[in-house]
């Protein structure tokens, strides 16, 4: 089996690689894998046996950052490698002061996967919630280098547990341990002979609540907020934007912050929300912010920040291209709302049903409890504690995640 899978990871590079002539994120892959090799042997000499955290993109470098903030503090000299599969995750973070390497993984072939253990040899490994590299399993194992999986999901729709999903099942076995985030996916890995497994949760409830309780303040958020409540809107796209200017030109006394997934729409967001007055944080010096209604943030690394003074939030991608982070929003206490595609992520499914948060089709579904808001100030405050506390009930996973890797200092 793990030659059908080396052939087809090995199309898929060829794929990418005839992809890059025309495509500007699988150029990226490409030129960020030359050399990859020499570039590991550059940096690493036998001696620093790093801790290797393995995340595919962005959103799963921030469920690995707790973790790695919690080495770095309790193991000063422990180094930690991080490697990413895609340049999303990897072409932001990698001047990251954080870890002390970031390189893309090298594609998951056999040869590969040995040639990289042999340089880097790492103390253990850690995946991040669905990495499964089955050559690098192979191959740790082998070596006898312990590995884990964090913050772990899994579902019965998953092949493996299916008849097809035996042979993977034994190579998940060979883990170390499995942190997994819920009830189901203990009992899904229990039912196919895997007891290593622990619910630990989300270590992102981790991230976000140490941000939160950071002290700061935006100025120009107070600046354009003023006395009004304010909606922001956060990693949206083309659908979520349209519906809000629907939903915005119906309220009073509000005012909008977007913060979209692709901060160079400039153009099209400007056209979206052409019936208010809308400035962008890109030009906003010398202007009086409190004369607009709409602020469009066209920066990136203030989105955590500025749900800090939101009324409502909106996170968006629920509509098409898959929800984003609703924690970073959930932490301060406001209530949610998304599109209706939100099935795949757990935090978002457990807050609709606890009815901390909504999810919506249209604008008239989320003006009604906007509206019920606005009439009941009670309903208002009621829905607000239910987020604040369902994030405070889930931090701890990274406390229990560290206290049961064996790391050396």
């Amino acid at each position: 089996m793990r030659f059908f899978i080396t052939i087809g990871v090995a199309l898929y590079t060829l794929g990418i690689a005839i992809a890059s002539l025309f495509n500007d994120k699988a150029r990226l892959w490409v030129r960020g894998r030359r050399q990859q090799f020499q570039k590991l042997a550059d940096s690493f000499d036998g001696s620093e046996h790093p801790v290797w955290i393995h995340s595919a993109s962005l959103g799963e470098y921030e469920q690995a950052r707790p973790l790695i903030e919690r080495i770095k503090k309790e193991s000063p000299n422990t180094k930690v490698l991080v490697t990413f599969f895609s340049p999303s995750g990897y072409e932001i973070r990698k001047n990251d002061k954080l870890p002390d390497y970031v390189f893309y993984l090298p594609s998951d072939t056999r040869r590969h996967a040995k040639r990289f253990l042999q340089i880097v040899q790492p103390q253990m490994a850690i995946f991040v919630k669905y990495e499964f590299w089955f050559n690098y399993i192979f191959e740790l194992n082998k070596r006898n280098t312990p590995f884990y999986y964090i913050c772990a999901i899994f579902r019965p729709t998953q092949y493996f547990f299916k008849p097809v999903g035996k042979w993977f099942v034994q190579q998940l076995r060979k883990a170390s341990y499995f942190f997994v985030q819920n009830e189901e996916s203990k009992q899904l890995l229990q039912r196919v002979g895997i007891s290593q497994v622990e619910i630990c949760g989300d270590t992102r409830f981790d991230r976000v609540y140490a941000i939160a309780n950071q002290e700061y303040s935006l100025d120009f958020v107070e600046r354009f907020k003023q006395d009004c409540k304010l909606i922001v809107a956060g990693s949206s796209w083309g659908p979520d934007e349209t519906l809000l200017a629907e939903v915005f030109q119906h309220l009073d006394g509000y005012k909008l912050i977007v913060a979209p997934h692709e901060i160079n729409r400039k153009a099209e967001l400007l056209k979206t929300f052409e019936g208010f007055k809308t400035i962008c944080y890109s030009e906003m010096d010398g202007k009086n912010l409190a004369d607009y209604d709409v602020l469009i943030i066209d920066t990136i690394g203030l989105l955590s920040k500025v749900y800090k003074y939101s009324t409502i939030s909106y996170v968006g991608g629920a509509f098409k291209t898959g929800l984003h982070n609703i924690l970073e929003a959930a932490v301060f206490g406001v209530p949610l709302f998304y599109g209706p595609h939100y099935d795949h992520f757990n935090e978002a499914v457990t807050l609709v049903k606890l009815k901390g948060a909504f999810s919506i089709n249209n604008a008239s579904e989320m003006m009604a409890v906007v509206q019920h808001f606005n009439d009941d100030p009670a309903y208002y405050e009621s829905t607000c504690q239910i987020c604040r506390g369902y994030v405070e009930e889930n931090i701890g996973a990274v406390d229990a995640i560290y206290r049961r890797l064996a790391i050396s200092c």
